[in-house]
């Protein structure tokens, strides 16, 4: 039995997850063993499937997630305040968007996906609510549906181009990871990867974490037969700091093999990975050091589910800043949540301005 109470009208429940179903967090560097989930949000608007996805911390530390549904729904970004423990609604029509970022101006860039998505990276005004299309294209040819993104010192964005969903044709050959610089020029930083999806950049700006999620699913072409699903990996690639370029070999950190991998990402101040493992087997945030070694897990669901109807699948995470630095903040299934961690989080675009991040 699932044990988590719906909410209200978006606003937030102190109900965990039931302890019975879930294990405790593990590796006492990273989070207490007693440490709970506390459950903020989950969705009561009348949209069908999907998930919550895209955390990601403001410069007044309030936190915007999106909501994905399935259908012609167009999705939505909310915002969840911890100073009134309040979500609401930022906007119904989020371009099907799902991983987001805050740049050093405080602008909200978004990856607009396709199924009647914008297929873009766009940015928003969050005090107007003004949206502008930073890019749409490459070479005259749509993206696939962008997926997630992160900034480099220079306030560059990475994102990763896979396909999952979407009835669009397909453009461009490859799946792919972007670079854009702050002149608005795209360019490809690899697309030697199956299908990119969570992506993060270490805190010494060395190296950029991509996961190849690649589930087999591509509903493009209904005649074609279904893809084999491929490979499910974290791969470190070395960042040129001078034009952004990949740097020597890719380093494979973590080979899931026949275990689902990682969605969304994330890094803290000493350098670990947080990582969002969608397995039922165990599903929950796989904390590893650069080398791939397990230093923590935080579980999200019941261990040892089958694949039928899993729940407790996490798809991203983010720290908080200010009093909240400490602080996880995780989407799963159609809800979000967050707990208290030993570590402190680490954003790049708040580091780089000279902003403090506790």
């Amino acid at each position: 039995m699932r044990c988590i109470m719906t909410l209200l009208a978006f606003g937030l429940c102190c109900v965990d997850l039931c302890a019975d179903e879930v294990p405790h967090p593990t590796g006492e560097r990273i989070v207490a063993a007693d440490a709970k989930l506390e459950l903020l949000f989950t969705r009561s608007a009348p949209i069908r499937g999907g998930l919550t996805e895209g955390p990601a911390v403001a410069p007044d530390g309030s936190i915007y997630f999106t909501d994905i549904p399935f259908g012609d729904d167009k999705g939505m970004i909310l915002r969840f305040d911890p100073q009134t423990n309040k979500t609401t609604v930022f906007t119904d029509d989020s371009g099907k968007a799902n991983g987001l970022i805050f740049d050093r101006r405080g602008r909200l860039v978004a990856c607009e996906g396709a199924g009647g998505g914008g297929r873009r990276i766009s940015r928003w005004n969050v005090k107007t609510k003004k949206r502008e299309t930073v890019v749409d294209a490459i070479n005259g040819k749509r993206f696939n549906s962008p997926n997630d993104l992160c900034l480099d010192a220079r306030g560059n964005i990475y994102f990763t181009d896979p396909r999952y969903v979407g009835h669009e044709p397909r453009e461009l050959e490859h799946r792919a990871v972007y670079r854009i610089s702050r002149q608005g020029e795209v360019t490809e930083f690899t697309h030697n990867i199956s299908k990119p999806n969570g992506i993060a950049i270490s805190p010494d700006g060395d190296a950029l974490y991509v996961a190849d999620h690649d589930n087999g699913t591509d509903n493009i072409d209904p005649d074609a037969p279904a893809p084999t699903p491929g490979d499910m990996k974290i791969y470190a690639y070395r960042i040129n700091k001078k034009d952004g370029s990949v740097r020597g070999r890719r380093r494979t950190v973590i080979d899931f093999g026949d275990k689902k991998g990682c969605d969304g990402m994330t890094v803290d101040a000493e350098g670990h990975i947080y990582l969002t493992v969608r397995d039922p087997s165990r599903p929950g945030v796989l904390v590893v050091d650069p080398t791939g070694q397990e230093v923590g897990f935080i579980p999200t669901g019941p261990a040892n589910q089958t694949a039928d109807a899993p729940q407790g699948l996490p798809s991203n995470v983010e720290f908080g800043i200010g009093d909240e630095i400490s602080t996880l903040y995780i989407t799963v299934d159609t809800s979000l949540y967050r707990i208290a961690l030993k570590t402190k989080g680490y954003h790049r675009q708040y580091a780089t301005r000279g902003k403090k991040q506790e």
